[in-house]
């Protein structure tokens, strides 16, 4: 499985079982369209799987502050689409 098709599985998951908001996934989603653009982006990449993985509606509230709320995913989207820009 390459880091595209995991970041399309983790995404779906994301969106069917964790309420990963429809914007944050086209924006994946359209990355994953464009993986020309960021092939040599492995590490980057790996860090957003991991990323959608961990991401919940909730998280960095409570006092906890676990998981990855859609403010760090979409900064992390924000890095890497101005990365290959």
């Amino acid at each position: 499985m390459t880091i595209f098709e995991k970041l399309q599985s983790v995404t779906e998951t994301a969106q069917n079982e964790q309420d990963l908001p429809n914007y944050l996934a086209e924006r994946i989603f359209r990355l994953i369209e464009n993986q020309d653009r960021f092939n040599a982006r492995n590490s980057e990449m790996e860090d957003l799987v991991d990323k959608v993985t961990n991401y919940d509606t909730y998280g960095q509230t409570g006092y906890l502050g676990m998981g990855i709320n859609s403010v760090i995913l979409e900064k992390a989207l924000n890095r890497l689409e101005t990365i290959c820009d």
